[in-house]
């Protein structure tokens, strides 16, 4: 894929200028010959606490260790019911399964593809436990009405903010609304490891120290374990990284929202083909740039022949696939869903990329649509 004329995601304008620190902070994890649970995660997490306005960060393997273990200190497990999204990455499901509770799905706003929090309600039962909002592609989720439900109704929320950390609604920051959040820090993500990594946010002291005994093997002293725990520790070296990181993200995030600017400007206009909404008082940190069109795969492929590469997030909704098939879900169960699944087309989109790249991406699409 590097030789793209534009790539679908290109890392080196973000490691490049940031190498020196990257190394550095490399090798003091190298030379400080303590690799686990140590200093560098410790700092790691207050940086991220204060950078998301929480009290509490815990660092954990990855994503989806972060929302099993919210999942497993809110005690949701078998009988529970959990609402997602009907249109989301796998992982927001995987989760509730692991802790053997039932995934509820919930169509999105067609608008904006998150969950649509007016059919929230309808969704609920007596057996609902929690709701789990996937802030989409880097757009805050409306969290004011996701919140007061909760309230009304006396449920958990559990936040996926896998793809948009520094993104808000009404001012208040993603993965800061929940009583308990998860994050991703998997390499392509706006704040990436070199690898798998992910965390636990809260403002709730008590949940975060059970979700750090949950992490390491239910244990707070070595060999004396007290609950059935797990292995899903960040890395000593994957938080130094991240911490790195973690000081150029604003500057990151400014760049995609400039670039999606871009887009909206070059794009204008082109028939058959609807750009991104943003919803009222929230804000959108471009993890992705989606379009949607009813000639999706041909213009992909129209795309990739002029050297442009895109992607498909996600091409097949949780409810149409195999490990789902339990449920006895039909094609056409989440109409939504299936038609989002159906034209979505993720367009080049990372800090870094010119304007001159996004009008080549611009081009390409009026060629196919002209």
């Amino acid at each position: 894929m590097n030789n793209l004329t534009v790539p679908f995601l290109a890392f080196q304008p973000q490691h490049v200028p940031a190498r020196q620190e990257i190394m550095s902070a490399i090798g003091r994890v190298y030379d400080s010959y303590w690799y686990v649970l140590g200093d560098e995660v410790k700092n790691f997490e207050q940086a991220y606490s204060a950078f998301n306005h929480v009290t509490q960060t815990i660092g954990v393997a990855n994503g989806l260790d972060a929302l099993v273990l919210a999942l497993r200190v809110l005690e949701i497990g078998p009988g529970d019911e959990v609402i997602v999204p009907s249109n989301t990455y796998i992982a927001t499901w995987l989760a509730v399964t692991q802790v053997g509770a039932t995934p509820v799905p919930v169509e999105p706003d067609p608008a904006t593809s998150n969950i649509d929090p007016a059919r929230i309600a309808a969704a609920l039962t007596p057996r609902t436990r929690a709701i789990m909002p996937v802030h989409l592609y880097g757009q805050a989720c409306r969290m004011s009405e996701i919140m007061d439900l909760a309230r009304q109704h006396n449920l958990y929320v559990v936040e996926d903010n896998a793809q948009s950390q520094g993104a808000a609604f009404a001012g208040q920051l993603t993965g800061s609304f929940g009583h308990l959040n998860g994050t991703s820090f998997y390499p392509g993500k706006n704040l990436g490891a070199l690898g798998d990594a992910g965390a636990v946010t809260t403002d709730d002291a008590t949940m975060a120290q059970k979700v750090r005994v949950l992490r390491n093997y239910g244990s707070q002293q070595k060999y004396y374990n007290e609950v059935v725990g797990y292995n899903s520790r960040l890395d000593e070296l994957q938080a130094a990284v991240l911490e790195v990181k973690l000081r150029h993200l604003p500057e990151w995030t400014r760049q995609r929202q400039q670039v999606a600017a871009w887009y909206g400007q070059h794009l204008a206009g082109v028939a058959g083909l609807r750009l991104p909404e943003v919803a009222d008082s929230a804000t959108h940190v471009y993890h992705l740039y989606v379009v949607y069109t009813a000639q999706r795969d041909a213009l992909q492929q129209h795309l990739m022949s002029l050297g442009i590469g895109t992607m498909i997030h996600y091409p097949v909704p949780p409810h149409r696939q195999q490990a789902y098939a339990h449920l006895g879900l039909a094609a056409g169960a989440f109409p939504i869903a299936e038609e989002l699944a159906a034209t979505c087309l993720s367009l080049p989109m990372w800090p870094g990329m010119t304007e001159e790249q996004v009008a080549i991406v611009a081009k390409g699409i009026r060629s196919f649509a002209g």
